[in-house]
């Protein structure tokens, strides 16, 4: 990527973009409870109004000072929710009792964006205090991460609360891999209520961001214990990731787009890169290899509207997994904590 050209074209972007985030109408809903019981979508109307806004304005600070959080803020979004439902468990800091999700391989000098979070949270403390979960603000922190980066709102319904304890060993074993099999991650999915579509939408999730190089070297120089390339991947491109990514522990972990086309913008350029054979890891371009994926892969690819409507029911339903109501859970006073 040219980064000359982005910090130069910045300026009109966050014109853009800050219009845009001010001109778009709030969702309003009527007060009734959402198709999954207790949450609804008017949960802090009364008890604090100026959420919304409080979590708009903590992730466009964020932002504007680094347009890769937004990619970040969905992962850890998406990190949590896999792992024993959407509690914020993510966010906690290991303690005497429990070792917690952080440091878990997928998550461990990867996952970013908690301190994010904890300021919104601190602010929402500050004018809402004991009201809000975590959780919550992660949920609404995600989508305007989406948004801001050009992608699609959705309506989010509110009232979950924080979990009390998390698991590094759960983490381990129910977070998808870029390793894995097809298979193995729809099979993942499934397991929390989702299916083989949220599995094509939601990897559409990384039209931004980034990933370390060890998550696709293999593919680069020992595919399948070849010791050869993947050969379906594009020439040009695995040309400039091998002298990106040397074949050595060195360059383990250096940072690669995963959509090289438009690495900060929320589009449907990534189904376009697998058909070109421009998918980054081996979870992604496996989508095309499968026929039913892989007529997904071609719809979206065509159709950016329909992703973006797909994604955004996707997002809905990721949200709504295992969440705690009622007088489960707690309200957590700091994210990194229990009370």
């Amino acid at each position: 990527m040219d980064h000359k050209f982005f910090f130069l074209s910045a300026p009109f972007c966050v014109i853009c973009l800050f219009s845009a985030i001010n001109a778009r109408p709030d969702y309003s809903y009527p007060d009734k409870p959402a198709d999954n019981g207790m949450l609804s979508y008017s949960f802090y109307d009364k008890s604090c109004p100026t959420l919304n806004m409080m979590v708009r304005s903590g992730v466009w600070a964020a932002y504007k000072n680094d347009a890769r959080i937004a990619a970040s803020l969905l992962r850890l979004h998406f990190h949590d929710c896999f792992v024993n439902g959407c509690d914020a468990s993510i966010l906690l800091d290991d303690t005497k009792d429990f070792k917690g999700e952080k440091n878990a391989s997928p998550n461990r000098n990867s996952v970013r964006g908690f301190e994010v979070i904890e300021s919104i949270k601190a602010d929402v403390e500050k004018a809402c205090p004991s009201i809000v979960s975590c959780v919550d603000i992660l949920v609404l922190a995600a989508r305007e991460a989406v948004v801001m980066s050009g992608g699609p709102n959705w309506p989010i319904s509110l009232g979950r609360r924080d979990g009390v304890t998390a698991s590094e060993k759960a983490a381990n074993e129910q977070l998808p891999s870029p390793f894995e099999p097809l298979e193995n991650i729809t099979a993942k999915f499934v397991s929390n209520g989702l299916d083989v579509k949220d599995v094509v939408v939601l990897s559409g999730g990384h039209t931004i961001g980034f990933a370390q190089c060890f998550t696709f070297k293999r593919r680069l120089f020992d595919f399948k214990g070849t010791g050869k390339p993947d050969p379906t991947l594009d020439s040009s491109l695995l040309s400039n990731l091998q002298n990106f990514c040397p074949n050595n522990d060195g360059s383990n972990n250096k940072t690669s787009p995963l959509d090289s086309q438009s690495v900060y913008r929320f589009d449907n350029m990534y189904y376009k890169n697998i058909i070109n054979n421009s998918g980054l890891l081996e979870s992604d371009q496996a989508l095309i290899g499968d026929p039913k994926t892989a007529a997904m892969v071609k719809d979206y690819s065509a159709n950016p509207f329909l992703f973006s409507k797909d994604f955004a029911a996707s997002m809905v339903k990721l949200g709504n997994i295992g969440v705690l109501t009622g007088q489960a859970g707690q309200i957590r006073k700091k994210c990194a904590s229990v009370n």
